[in-house]
């Protein structure tokens, strides 16, 4: 008797994990990275965009990795109809020292926008910000790294708060008069952690005085947080697993923010095996998409504004800089992708309750592309931006 019903017990157990093993294969792919470069993007239709802002991150590290000029890139990007820009405020390339602060290129950097008559996002971090790596804490403001596994909290990193603070007020005092800033983004995935390099995490209670310090440097404009949304079975559970104590970042910006920022990114190399890679895509997937709505409907219940703050428009492969083959288009992001992925955001807007604003994320990989030769990903865009 034991022994039967301990057959049957395995046998529960192993239905059991085959149906929940049914979601993972399903949002798998394993598929050759680089693609025959095609023209599908021609013919797709574009979702009308309404009220909505069309806009893109301007990366300055990104820009020079690719080994591209930073204001001829964004000169490039800005004669293109968009109506909002992304800027971060790097805290170590401002402050790269003890009494200084710099703000000259992110000076020069809105002045060109300005000029262009675009509004602007400014990202004042401090501890994190929009663009590989993340991290922007001068070293003369954290004598060792932080500790992994941990929350950085107000009482165990007080002098590292107390400098945040004291950076976010400053820079936002030296921008609050720009009419040309229509909002401020603080922290970046702020109590997540950073990527798969680190497990630590600011705690919750740090990032509310950075925003308590902002909203008094300047209370008249909104905040936005952002986070990254899981569009796989695998990511979602991680980082409920990685986030389970205090809420990830999507939850605490809509209870904090004004305005919440979604990372969307429904294709994504995860590891390389031999000449194929296995790529998470499971975005369009029912039970994904029953999700996001839950998500977003429990952010508009909050009655926070929703935006998009990064739509995957660039490759993202089982490598840290998107790769540039010759006369082929890479498998996480083609041209193509550019549009399905702007389409997809369209639909979660609503006439009475619009996305606030999409941004591209990956527009200097566009111009990358131009300059070797292929401007299929730039024509795709301005496809959008012009038939939107």
């Amino acid at each position: 008797m034991r022994r039967s019903r301990l057959a049957r017990l395995g046998l529960a157990a192993a239905v059991a994990a085959g149906v929940a093993a049914i979601p993972l294969m399903l949002e798998a792919r394993l598929a050759k990275p680089e693609q025959a470069a095609g023209d599908s993007w021609k013919r797709l239709q574009i979702r009308r965009r309404g009220p909505t802002l069309l806009g893109f991150s301007f990366r300055p590290r990104q820009v020079e990795a690719f080994g591209l000029d930073g204001q001829a890139t964004l000169k490039a990007l800005l004669a293109l109809p968009f109506d909002l820009v992304r800027l971060p405020a790097y805290w170590n390339q401002i402050e790269p020292s003890v009494g200084q602060f710099d703000t000259s290129d992110l000076d020069r950097q809105l002045g060109t926008i300005e000029r262009a008559g675009k509004q602007v996002i400014l990202a004042v971090g401090s501890i994190k910000n929009f663009g590989y790596p993340e991290l922007f804490v001068p070293g003369h403001q954290l004598e060792r790294p932080l500790p992994e596994g941990s929350l950085v909290e107000p009482s165990t990193h007080a002098p590292l708060l107390a400098a945040a603070t004291r950076f976010i007020q400053r820079v936002v005092e030296r921008y609050r008069d720009r009419s040309s800033i229509v909002a401020w983004q603080l922290e970046h995935e702020a109590v997540d952690p950073l990527g798969v390099e680190h497990s630590w995490r600011l705690a919750v209670d740090f990032v509310r005085y950075e925003l308590d310090a902002l909203r008094r440097a300047d209370p008249s404009r909104p905040v936005m947080m952002n986070g990254f949304l899981p569009t796989s079975s695998v990511v979602r559970l991680s980082q409920w697993w990685r986030t389970r104590d205090q809420g990830d970042s999507l939850d605490v910006a809509s209870r904090a923010a004004d305005i919440v920022g979604i990372e969307y990114y429904p294709r994504h190399g995860l590891l390389r095996l031999g000449p194929r890679t296995l790529y998470l895509d499971g975005g369009g997937l029912p039970w994904q998409r029953a999700l996001t709505k839950a998500l977003f409907d429990d952010v508009r219940r909050h009655g926070k504004r929703l935006m998009v703050s990064e739509g995957q428009a660039e490759p993202w492969e089982a490598v840290t800089l998107p790769p540039n083959p010759e006369q082929r288009t890479m498998f996480s992001c083609g041209p193509a992708d550019i549009i399905r992925n702007y389409n997809a955001a369209m639909e979660w807007s609503a006439p009475n309750e619009p996305i606030y604003a999409y941004l591209f994320w990956g527009a200097d990989y566009w111009i990358l592309r131009e300059r070797s030769g292929d401007p299929s990903y730039l024509q795709a865009a301005a496809r959008i931006l012009t038939e939107a």
